[in-house]
């Protein structure tokens, strides 16, 4: 006999969560490039090698999400939320080192100290990457692309995964995590 959760889960695969990443900005922006996506074969050195400085941070982590724009005179403007004041820091001056680069504008958000938020952040890592399914694809890379920020309570799940029944999966885990207020899955597909 099928539980009705089983049946849930079923139909929402099939139908989909409604809206999309693409239906709405992204938090840290509209069109900001992340790190951990693979660019275009044709993309400029200067994003190139922002986008390497920015994965080579050594606090940069699944509870943090950094993003960029590059103006076409040179100018960087850092976008997202981090967990830690050394990592908006870190990296602003890994990227004003970079050749090429005129001016670094610093948006990152540190986001506030709280007990509770860390409580939540590790038990929707643990549900979200406790998936089989999800941990094999995504948990044992060296950044995971999926990326979980947590404010004040809300859950937002940022990143790139593979295919719509991926991400699908990965709000459905951090949904049944009890403690947060809201769960919003901007994650992409990768390629769209």
């Amino acid at each position: 006999m099928r539980s009705p959760g089983m049946i849930f889960l079923a139909g929402l695969m099939l139908c989909g969560t409604g809206a999309t990443a693409a239906d709405k900005p992204a938090p840290s922006g509209p069109n900001h490039i992340d790190p951990y996506v693979q660019g275009a074969e044709n993309e400029a050195k200067l994003i190139q090698e922002v986008r390497h400085q920015l994965v080579m941070l050594p606090y940069f982590g699944v509870f943090d999400d950094l993003g960029f724009r590059v103006d076409p005179v040179g100018r960087i403007t850092l976008l997202g939320q981090v967990t830690r004041p050394a990592l908006k820091a870190d990296a602003e001056s890994v990227i004003k080192r970079i050749e090429g680069v005129t001016a670094v504008v610093n948006n990152i958000e540190v986001l506030p100290l709280s007990p509770m938020d860390d409580q939540l952040r590790r038990a929707v890592y643990r549900a979200v990457y406790g998936d089989s399914s999800l941990s094999i694809r995504y948990g044992y890379r060296a950044l995971p692309s999926i990326h979980i920020i947590v404010k004040n309570g809300n859950v937002r799940l940022e990143g790139v995964v593979a295919n719509e029944t991926d991400r699908n999966i990965a709000f459905l885990r951090a949904n049944g995590v009890s403690g947060a207020f809201k769960v919003e899955n901007d994650l992409r597909i990768e390629g769209k």
